[in-house]
């Protein structure tokens, strides 16, 4: 498929909003229950060579989907925001990146956006859900609902759970989470939600407690907004590798390889979050795993 700015699937129009990208972390670490001898089989589908990347490090994206589907604008996760204390993750402390730069290039003013989608309540799933207007986080959004998976409102919020206030996603819930629910624009769902005619939102547990994907059905097209099913090429030809973020690994392996089946099915186009180069793609049956059927570049703003 020849690169392009934006996709059309049916009624719905998909544009990619990255934030950043780059080297993450070593891969011994990202993926701590992998042999180092399959990093080395597989870097290329882990890094591929176009990346220029490190062969001992994970490259990833950080990045939003943007839709336009039934009149309304959505977007899916909203990256690691500017300004945010994150003392666990140095590259992503109080960062100053071009993001909303980057939608207004795509025809999107911060007014516009009708619909956000926090697939879950990761640290880099929900920074630019608000933004630090004199002293005070509001949010980015004003008039969009913001749609959160009831589990991870509820499993990352202190006042519930006070042993997930550190880690990675320390700060997370007060700065990037509980402004926007104070602000009465936080819708929580549970189980499935339907968006639209076109699109619908559903659990997807293991990497979090809530985690989410997107389906699209419209008209003949099939997709999967995929969140954090997967970080990496790796986890499709390899699926029962997971992430040292996953909360429940065997949850985890079980969810993605469900729905890798129903994409493969479905002939679906698979969008993770997370992709780097290429960013989306189609995936097959393979023996008892997947493979990556071929790939739909989708340039970034």
């Amino acid at each position: 498929m020849q690169d392009t700015n934006e996709i059309t699937l049916g009624d719905v129009t998909i544009t990619r909003i990255e934030e950043m990208h780059g080297p993450i972390m070593p891969a011994d670490q990202f993926f701590p229950d992998m042999p180092e001898q399959a990093w080395k089989d597989h870097r290329d589908t882990l890094v591929p060579d176009h990346l220029g990347a490190d062969d001992a490090m994970v490259h990833v994206a950080m990045q939003t989907w943007l839709l336009r589907s039934g009149g309304r604008t959505i977007l899916v996760d909203t990256g690691v925001g500017n300004d945010k204390p994150r003392p666990a993750v140095d590259a992503w402390d109080h960062l100053n990146l071009d993001y909303l730069a980057s939608l207004a290039r795509a025809g999107v003013r911060p007014e516009d956006v009708d619909l956000v989608v926090n697939t879950h309540l990761h640290v880099d799933h929900v920074g630019w859900n608000t933004r630090l207007i004199k002293g005070t986080w509001v949010p980015t959004f004003p008039n969009a609902t913001y749609l959160m998976p009831k589990a991870d409102f509820e499993f990352w919020n202190p006042a519930n759970n006070p042993d997930v206030a550190g880690g990675v996603n320390e700060n997370v819930f007060e700065d990037s989470v509980a402004p926007v629910h104070a602000a009465g624009q936080v819708q929580l769902w549970e189980g499935s939600h339907t968006i639209d005619a076109g699109l619908r939102l559903l659990a997807a547990p293991g990497h979090t407690p809530g985690s989410s994907v997107v389906e699209l059905a419209s008209g003949t097209d099939r997709a999967l907004f995929a969140g954090d099913l997967m970080h990496t090429p790796l986890q499709v030809t390899h699926p029962d590798h997971n992430s040292c973020f996953c909360h429940d690994p065997a949850q985890a392996r079980t969810t993605r390889r469900r729905l890798l089946g129903w994409a493969a099915d479905a002939n679906a186009l698979v969008l993770p979050a997370h992709f780097s180069g290429h960013s989306a793609l189609e995936v097959e049956h393979n023996g008892t795993g997947f493979a990556i059927k071929s790939w739909a570049p989708i340039s970034r703003y």
